[in-house]
């Protein structure tokens, strides 16, 4: 069996089976929205907020765009978009075969062909430049998309993206091994008789510093999520494919390497790492503060892998520095072309 098949389907099938209606919608939150955007072979679902107060019509907050890591989804950002409503019009991307969106017609899940559903969608939708962020995987996929589209990126925020890190660090040894032709497969046989709670609190205590940060709601919320995604047809491909993607994209040289995009990036950059990340050393901070032209380091001594979802609040504040700086230095460009085409002209030999 095919490690990016679900047991008993064939991967064709797991690629393009349709859920069944009880399955297709997770959790949405007091105040969330959920909808789905549909482009040609793609289909792409986002979570927004409605705000109190806040005439649609009318709204002039700046436009921003989440996107989540791998096996994760929107639902990711709720923290840390709740925080950010009142300064930014937010959304969160469930990137294709993830979250609420089904697999894409083409069955890319290549970090290129996740960049690529980011850059369609921010095409489609009328509000870029965007202040863009990403966690892991999408932290990779929206490098991507800064250094390729750089008239959509306003500001970049990435909480411990997945940039090639060779070796990986051991605890992330695991997780990258499900790129193995039956690795997923052997593991989903091991662990058929676990149940979503075990589950959810492996994940968890792979990606926060701290799992007791997560409170029981919360980590109930999540083991329903993973429940329900776990029964969708296409999970293991999604899963297994994009993890191919991320390994991938480690080995690749030249234009396309990431490091090397990352330094293409123009956008002011705000990197995220956590001290206890078991997934994106530590030490790749520095590398990455090296490596984008524009960049501040907040560095989170007890976060992990998720410090969006472990301290919303700080990181949120941060991001609201970056937003208020990178518009604060707009403000001065456009102050200074003014004044330039305003001065008089000198008349010529004086």
């Amino acid at each position: 069996m095919s490690s990016t098949e679900q047991p008993g389907v064939p991967t064709s099938k797991a690629r393009t089976a349709a859920p069944s209606p009880s399955l297709t919608r997770s959790r949405v939150g007091e105040q969330e929205t959920l909808r789905t955007v549909s482009l040609p072979g793609l289909t792409l679902a986002l979570r927004g907020r409605r705000e109190d107060g806040v005439n649609r019509a009318g709204d002039i907050r700046p436009a921003a765009l989440y996107v989540h890591g791998l096996g994760g989804s929107s639902l990711n950002w709720s923290a840390l978009m709740r925080e950010l409503a009142p300064h930014v019009r937010g959304e969160a991307i469930d990137l294709p075969g993830f979250g609420d969106s089904p697999p894409p017609d083409s069955g890319d899940y290549s970090v290129s062909g996740h960049a690529r559903a980011v850059i369609r969608y921010l095409d489609s939708c009328g509000h870029a430049p965007v202040h863009l962020m990403g966690n892991s995987l999408g932290g990779a996929v929206t490098t991507r998309v800064a250094a390729l589209r750089p008239d959509l990126v306003r500001t970049l925020t990435l909480v411990s993206p997945a940039l090639p890190e060779i070796p990986p660090q051991r605890t992330a040894w695991p997780t990258a091994m499900l790129a193995v032709p039956g690795i997923a497969a052997l593991f989903t046989r091991l662990t058929r008789d676990w149940p979503p709670e075990r589950r959810t609190g492996g994940v968890l205590g792979l990606c926060y510093g701290d799992p007791a940060r997560v409170s029981p709601e919360d980590f109930a919320i999540a083991a329903e999520e993973y429940a329900r995604r776990e029964k969708l047809p296409y999970f293991w491909d999604a899963m297994v494919r994009s993890t191919r993607g991320i390994v991938d994209a480690y080995t690749l040289g030249g234009q396309h390497a990431l490091w090397r995009q990352a330094e293409r990036v123009l956008a002011p950059t705000l990197l995220v790492y956590g001290g206890r990340d078991q997934l994106v050393a530590f030490r790749m901070a520095r590398r990455a503060s090296a490596a984008f032209r524009d960049s501040r380091l907040l560095a989170l001594p007890e976060a992990g892998h998720v410090a969006m979802m472990e301290y919303p609040e700080i990181v949120a504040a941060a991001v609201r520095e970056l937003i208020d700086d990178s518009a604060t230095a707009i403000q001065r460009l456009n102050n200074s072309a003014g004044a330039v085409i305003q001065a008089p002209a000198t008349p010529e030999g004086d």
